[in-house]
């Protein structure tokens, strides 16, 4: 998808609003907004009479707008100051873990209500490696007394059209060399999506591009195949939610096709399925986690992800009555 646009040194300013603040920092990507879709709707029931702000990268603006009843605050990471002086946050919450480095971006804002993992600053449930992601953020808003449910991660509909209604959205990139399937197996996917009769458009940021555009040639499909590159993020959540299925490695792609209840088949390689995989529903994670290396920032695909073979997903799309 889009890449983060540079952090600014300045603070956006903030229009006055009297209402009393919450902060959920969560300064990564859209497939980690997505995950935490279910605690910030909880948050908003928890708090009602809150303005509510979601601290991340400024290219996810509108993705933020899907989950409903928050404003983004640009915040470039972790490596960078809260853009808030202190004390003007009623209600911070942590949703990054229990290290070092997001507790002192929470402490350094002196709110007057933390919610977090437990760690050197603050008091909170101690952190779990076993939970689905899903999981972790709504497990640690029960501790804190707020009712959460994990599986309530449907964004609202996207106000614009999509730009391929009932195509099969073909993802062919990932943040990561670890994540990345061969060109030519997403080929032969595509080729036998287009062979049972699918409309099949290739989706990925500006910089895969020439990836999408070579996978169309070895797939005999037009240029015109391809979006990648070409769609806001609005746009490449209403070809998700209006897809007939997407195929994609385990990246934003993926978890918006969760959220919007649209067939997905999810190659997964250095994430562990239990912790990342989609919900319950249309959705089917391949993987053969007895040879996964972990290496998240490899350059190289991840050994369990090239043992998922193209029968294997051409399998899993048929279990779902699509081919």
């Amino acid at each position: 998808m889009p890449l983060p646009t540079p952090p600014s040194s300045a603070p956006s300013p903030l229009p006055d609003d009297e209402r009393p603040m919450l902060l959920a920092l969560r300064a990564l990507k859209l497939g980690d907004l997505l995950v935490a879709v279910p605690a910030l709707h909880a948050l908003r029931r928890a708090f009602p009479g809150h303005r509510l702000l979601y601290g991340a990268q400024g290219w996810l603006a509108d993705a933020v707008e899907l989950v409903g009843g928050w404003e983004l605050l640009p915040t470039h990471g972790l490596d960078v100051p809260v853009p808030l002086p202190p004390g003007v946050v009623d209600v911070a919450v942590n949703l990054h873990g229990s290290g070092p480095e997001s507790q002192h971006r929470i402490a350094a804002l002196e709110a007057k209500k933390v919610i977090t993992h437990s760690g050197a600053e603050f008091d909170g449930p101690p952190w779990r490696d076993d939970l689905a992601e899903r999981e972790c953020w709504t497990n640690l808003l029960q501790w804190h007394g707020i009712e959460a449910d994990p599986l309530d991660c449907r964004l609202l509909p996207p106000g614009v059209a999509s730009p391929a209604p009932g195509a099969a959205v073909v993802h062919v990139g990932a943040a990561y060399g670890s994540r990345l399937w061969p060109v030519d197996r997403f080929a032969a996917v595509a080729a036998e999506l287009a062979k049972a009769g699918h409309e099949v458009v290739f989706t990925g940021s500006q910089a895969e591009r020439e990836r999408a555009l070579s996978v169309a040639t070895l797939a005999g499909l037009p240029a015109r195949a391809v979006l990648a590159g070409e769609l806001s993020l609005a746009q490449f959540a209403a070809a998700v939610a209006a897809a007939s299925l997407v195929f994609s490695a385990d990246t934003g792609a993926a978890h918006l096709a969760s959220a919007y209840g649209t067939p997905s088949v999810v190659l997964f390689g250095p994430a562990p399925v239990e912790v990342w995989g989609p919900p319950p529903g249309p959705h089917l994670a391949l993987t053969r986690s007895e040879f996964r290396l972990g290496d998240t920032f490899a350059a190289t695909p991840d050994p369990a992800l090239l043992a998922v073979t193209v029968e294997d997903s051409l399998a899993a799309i048929r279990e779902l009555k699509l081919l």
